[in-house]
């Protein structure tokens, strides 16, 4: 997916929560925005957003010496999701579609994504939750089970931090065997890293690998081998969130995409409404 006009004023946004998280300092922030300001206005618009965050987020990194400015960010939302998987797993156990709730559940732990929104709380995550086993699902949600019963090899691409907790309930309902879940090669926003998904239970529940790249999403030519070797051999790839939905949508695979839609330009570039929860299914 190329990068739109409209999504440059949420670079520009980005750009400053993040920097703002990080130093109160306004030589800094300035000095980041102007540099990011230099970035937008010659960057090639045929790249994907997320090319432009990792290009963003590396920049502030260097610039303020925090390696990964949203550690506390992620920490607070593990926590809050892990004393949640309890309660979560009754509501799965409980659901006529047990298979069909746990997909609703995964997608609406994509709301805690600090990309689109830097302000997200613990009650924004609560609220979604009260409301995703009800809300209308943009996919088909039983033929996305049939091609996980039929696949012999399954890929997860993780998003964020939190979220992957909710995509353990997912997991839980697909053959553990067959499943590989994979996370960011490097803290990013506050997308996953190996040490979430130990935070979650993952690696002692399916084997876990990392893509190698520090980007908000998935760019094929900046992964590692062993990332794009389990790319390749999987009858179908799970990806979760906007960032993999921008990097993947027009790559070679049998890709299923489970996101929220968060803003205008993906709910449009995926034919949904925003907000919506969103299946979709790419062959």
């Amino acid at each position: 997916m190329k990068t739109y006009l409209d999504c440059i004023p949420c670079f520009i946004r980005q750009t400053l929560d993040a920097v703002r998280v990080v130093t109160d300092e306004f030589a800094v922030q300035e000095t980041m925005l102007r540099d990011v300001l230099r970035l937008t206005s010659e960057m090639d618009l045929s790249q994907s957003p997320p090319r432009i965050g990792q290009l963003i987020h590396r920049r502030l990194r260097e610039l303020t010496g925090n390696k990964d400015p949203y550690a506390e960010v992620k920490k607070r939302f593990n926590t809050m999701a892990l004393e949640m998987l309890p309660e979560l797993r009754s509501r799965i156990k409980a659901a006529e579609d047990p298979f069909t709730a746990a997909v609703r559940l995964a997608i609406t732990g994509n709301i805690i994504d600090f990309g689109p929104k830097s302000n997200v709380t613990e009650k924004d995550a609560l609220d979604a939750i009260e409301t995703a086993l009800s809300d209308p699902l943009y996919g088909d949600a039983a033929a996305f089970r049939e091609m996980v019963e039929n696949a012999s090899s399954i890929l997860y691409i993780g998003d964020n931090a939190g979220e992957i907790m909710f995509d353990r309930l997912l997991i839980e309902q697909l053959p553990l065997k067959r499943v590989t879940f994979a996370v960011r090669g490097a803290p990013v926003i506050n997308d996953a890293v190996y040490e979430d998904a130990e935070q979650a239970g993952l690696t002692h529940l399916v084997d876990v690998i990392d893509s190698g790249s520090d980007a908000p999403g998935t760019l094929l030519e900046d992964c590692s081998e062993e990332f794009i070797r389990n790319f390749r051999a999987a009858d179908i790839i799970i990806a979760k969130g906007q960032g993999n939905f921008e990097t993947l949508s027009e790559s070679d695979g049998n890709m299923v995409f489970l996101f929220k839609a968060k803003c205008p330009v993906i709910a449009s570039h995926a034919g949904t409404k925003l907000g919506a929860q969103v299946l979709w299914h790419k062959k």
